[in-house]
């Protein structure tokens, strides 16, 4: 059984498409064990308490420094003894103590084709403005592994996603998330479940 611990910010759609996965079975022997969010009002905890799932907030806000939150956030993650921790809209950076501790067992989505449109000051809807303004055709989605950079580990898996005429920020944003995030978060997931994904040479392997 592998044990998740997923950390969020904001409305928790991919959280959603985690437990959606998890429940209707392709996610197999998989358990979320707990969600954290850095953020009270975050709907992603609302989610979490729907499916009886226990959901947390640690604020960086409520520690003197910032030392302590991590401190806090490590300390409440090891408690309930996870196996893989997942970025799912999380935007805390993840402290250097924690990245060392679950070296290679903690995971991303990020809304661009790393590594293009990634790395400090490209989150949310910052990354699909800067997509449409750069004029690209095609953009995508990446699960990738979180080391000691922004957006700079083993890449799992990716998905393009077309730009079309007229696109909004806003509705790219929403058609990344449908076509892309959604399929290849769980996905990633599930190939971790069942023991396919290793790490060699500081690149993601894939084994069937």
């Amino acid at each position: 059984m592998l044990k998740l611990a997923v950390l969020v910010s904001g409305g928790g759609t991919n959280l959603q498409a985690i437990m959606d996965a998890i429940e209707n079975g392709t996610i197999k022997d998989t358990r979320i064990e707990v969600v954290i969010s850095n953020n009270r009002k975050a709907y992603a905890l609302e989610r979490a308490k729907n499916h009886n799932i226990p959901a947390e907030c640690i604020s960086p806000k409520s520690y003197e420094t910032r030392e302590d939150f991590n401190k806090a956030l490590l300390a409440a993650i090891d408690s309930y003894n996870v196996d893989l921790i997942v970025l799912a809209g999380c935007l805390v950076a993840i402290p250097s103590i924690m990245v060392e501790k679950y070296r290679n067992r903690i995971i991303n989505i990020h809304p661009s084709l790393i590594p293009s449109f990634c790395g400090k000051g490209f989150y949310g809807l910052h990354v699909h403005e800067a997509v449409l303004a750069r004029g690209v055709k095609v953009t995508g989605a990446t699960v990738h592994f979180v080391d000691d950079g922004t957006d700079t580990g083993p890449i799992i898996l990716q998905k393009p996603v077309m730009i079309e005429q007229g696109d909004t920020p806003e509705v790219l944003q929403k058609r990344v998330m449908e076509q892309a995030e959604w399929i290849i978060l769980p996905k990633a997931i599930s190939l971790i479940a069942q023991g396919k994904v290793s790490v060699v040479d500081g690149k993601a392997v894939i084994t069937d």
